[in-house]
């Protein structure tokens, strides 16, 4: 007993030493900073977890809140990222360290949680040695692209169901019991919980891992020779001269055999270009697809119990979700075929770690310079990990299951997005995204560039399976060779010191705190905001406030609201649609003004407005103006670029 409990003692603690140092200089500021922006998603997020707790202390439905929209009926959380497992997480830690402290310690759990379940799969899914698979743990703990989603994406980080599914899925698959099918879907379950990407990717993951277990694409022996494959051959050309032709400058209508084509962009014959490539490779190679076992009806009653288990506890999740789609409030953001979401720049999955500090004296701070780029699109991997990954299978015959090299593979090719981009230049080639973001259920992961978490996951248990096909190699050399790789890959992916954002709060919300009285707060400017869509100008670091001052918002950001609330808001009180005018920025005509002078009385009386809270880095005193005269309001306090008026309400 002894003898296993000292290993997994040091594992346990080296991996919570590796936490500590992904985000040092944190643990020294536990309470006072953070290591993204309170003025950006991270206020959100940190607000995420405030809620869970007003709404749970309260007594009232924690998946719905009137905190923020709150001149409409209660808002459904069951479309927002709500973070519901760190919620549970922080849940009894805020009462005892504070919102901030607790948020932090969350985040370093979860940290430590995403290494430790990483060693698991290894140890599994590669029947891996502890040193191996610690570093395997350590390779995607460490990696770039979560480091990079601590600044913002804090969901993103609390990536720990990811190899939590994967090992129950091989566990599932090799015991054929009903427990693992139902561990299955209660860790699918989980990871929706940490963030809906998530579930999708599990959905995606298990896809994959099953094709591959009964399926296998082989080259023909002997292929046929296809006399007409000329004809593919000469459109390549065709098809290539006329891009190049379009590059030199060469665009508009033209005549092809009396045929007039107009061709003004490059997208069109650049698609058509790949797909004939593909069917040229395809004619080349003649793929051969082999069944290597069937679905048997036990593996469709797994399936089942799988699924049950997963919408158990997603049950008043799903709930909402049918609710909003009766009701007509289901948000689903339009799929455009040339402007949707980019992915990652391909170049940016093999360039070395833009987080290390030496990269950044050298390169620059990238999250520094474009913090939102930063925390979306940076997908770097760990050169060292595929060095040595490069190295077993070249040298020492390493070979693992195909499902590893389609997952990490997959997923790598999907974070391109629907177009690949090499340097910054859109080569306008479609890539695997382009289809299958049209796929029902798998196109609600809209932004592509997240599946790079799915591919630092693979690419860090191919290292674990690498590092023991190398030991096997050269056993002798077995420990140096480890020592080896601990210390470069320490060197690669160390991320510290970490930069830190100060959670500080004005004073002046410490004064709408000390007010009793159950009213509303109105920030300046003013609006409704979503990830997709914005009526006015709403700043995330307003409801990042309101974990101090505790009044309800009368607007508010939610990752998806429905057009039907704004324009009921707009409808009922039309003071709020010329603040959000206000706010966009645009000059308010007469119209606007007479509105105002009519209604901003009456307004301040019928919501119980109390303060408003003027910004005026985003809208100066004097084009607030013709609002403070409306709503008659009183300067009681000034701190910086923030200036708090007092409604008068009584």
């Amino acid at each position: 007993m002894g003898r296993q409990f000292a290993p997994r003692v040091l594992v346990f603690g080296g991996f919570a030493l590796a936490a500590l140092a992904f985000a040092w200089p944190l643990p020294l500021h536990l309470g006072t900073h953070l290591t993204g922006s309170p003025g950006g998603d991270t206020g959100v997020y940190v607000w995420n977890q405030w809620l869970f707790h007003q709404e749970l202390t309260s007594a009232h439905n924690p998946l719905s809140t009137d905190k923020i929209l709150s001149l409409s009926p209660r808002v459904d959380l069951s479309q927002h990222n709500y973070t519901a497992f760190l919620d549970l997480l922080a849940f009894p830690l805020i009462s005892w360290l504070g919102v901030i402290a607790s948020f932090n310690v969350v985040l370093l759990f979860i940290v430590w949680l995403n290494s430790l379940t990483a060693y698991g799969l290894a140890r599994r899914g590669m029947n891996a040695g502890r040193w191996e698979a610690f570093l395997a743990g350590l390779a995607f703990g460490w990696s770039p692209v979560l480091v990079a989603r601590s600044t913002g994406h804090f969901s993103l980080v609390a990536a720990a169901p990811l190899p939590a599914f994967i090992w129950c899925l091989i566990n599932a698959e090799r015991s054929r019991s009903w427990r693992d099918a139902a561990l299955v879907g209660l860790c699918m379950a989980w990871a929706a919980f940490c963030d809906p990407y998530f579930g999708v990717y599990c959905l995606m993951v298990a896809s994959l891992y099953i094709a591959a277990t009964i399926v296998r694409v082989t080259r023909a022996a002997t292929p046929a020779r296809l006399h007409w494959a000329w004809l593919i051959d000469v459109l390549i050309v065709s098809i290539t001269g006329l891009i190049i032709g379009m590059l030199t400058g060469v665009r508009g209508a033209f005549s092809v055999m009396g045929l007039q084509v107009s061709v003004r962009e490059l997208y069109t014959p650049t698609l058509v270009l790949t797909l004939l490539v593909c069917v040229r490779l395809a004619i080349y190679l003649q793929p051969r697809v082999e069944t290597l076992a069937r679905l048997q009806p036990r593996a469709i009653k797994l399936t089942l119990i799988g699924v049950l288990a997963c919408a158990g506890p997603l049950s008043p999740v799903l709930f909402g979700l049918g609710q909003r789609v009766v009701d007509g409030r289901f948000v689903t953001p339009p799929i455009f075929w040339r402007s949707s979401p980019p992915g990652v720049d391909a170049l940016s999955l093999i360039s070395p770690n833009p987080g290390h500090p030496l990269i950044r004296l050298i390169a620059g701070d990238w999250q520094a310079s474009a913090p939102t780029e930063f925390v979306e699109y940076l997908a770097a991997s760990s050169l060292v990990a595929v060095a040595l990954i490069a190295l077993a299978v070249w040298r020492c015959g390493f070979r693992p299951r195909a499902g590893w090299w389609w997952v990490t593979g997959g997923f790598a090719a999907l974070s391109l997005g629907p177009f690949v981009h090499i340097a910054g230049f859109n080569t306008h080639v479609p890539a695997p995204w382009s289809l299958l973001r049209y796929v029902p259920v798998i196109g609600l992961a809209r932004t592509p560039s997240r599946f790079a978490i799915v591919t630092a996951l693979g690419l860090a248990v191919l290292l674990a399976g690498a590092l023991m096909s190398i030991g096997a190699r050269w056993p002798h050399r077995r420990r140096l060779i480890l020592s080896v790789a601990t210390v470069l890959l320490c060197v690669e992916l160390w991320p510290a010191p970490r930069t830190l954002y100060s959670a500080e709060i004005s004073p002046v919300y410490d004064t709408i705190a000390a007010d009793s009285r159950p009213i509303r707060v109105l920030t300046l400017p003013f609006g409704v905001r979503d990830g997709v869509s914005s009526a006015g100008n709403f700043r995330a670091r307003s409801q990042f406030n309101q974990i101090r001052h505790r009044k309800t918002l009368i607007g508010g950001y939610l990752s998806r609201i429905s057009p039907k609330r704004i324009a009921r808001m707009r409808a009922e009180f039309p003071a709020l649609a010329v603040l959000m005018k206000l706010s966009e920025p645009q000059p308010l005509d007469a119209v606007d003004l007479a509105v105002l002078h009519d209604a901003g009385a009456m307004f301040v009386r019928q919501v119980d407005l109390g303060y408003v809270v003027l910004d005026e880095r985003f809208i100066s005193r004097s084009e607030a103006a013709p609002v403070i005269e409306a709503f008659r309001l009183r300067e009681i306090q000034r701190d910086g670029q923030l200036i708090l008026y007092s409604t008068g309400l009584r």
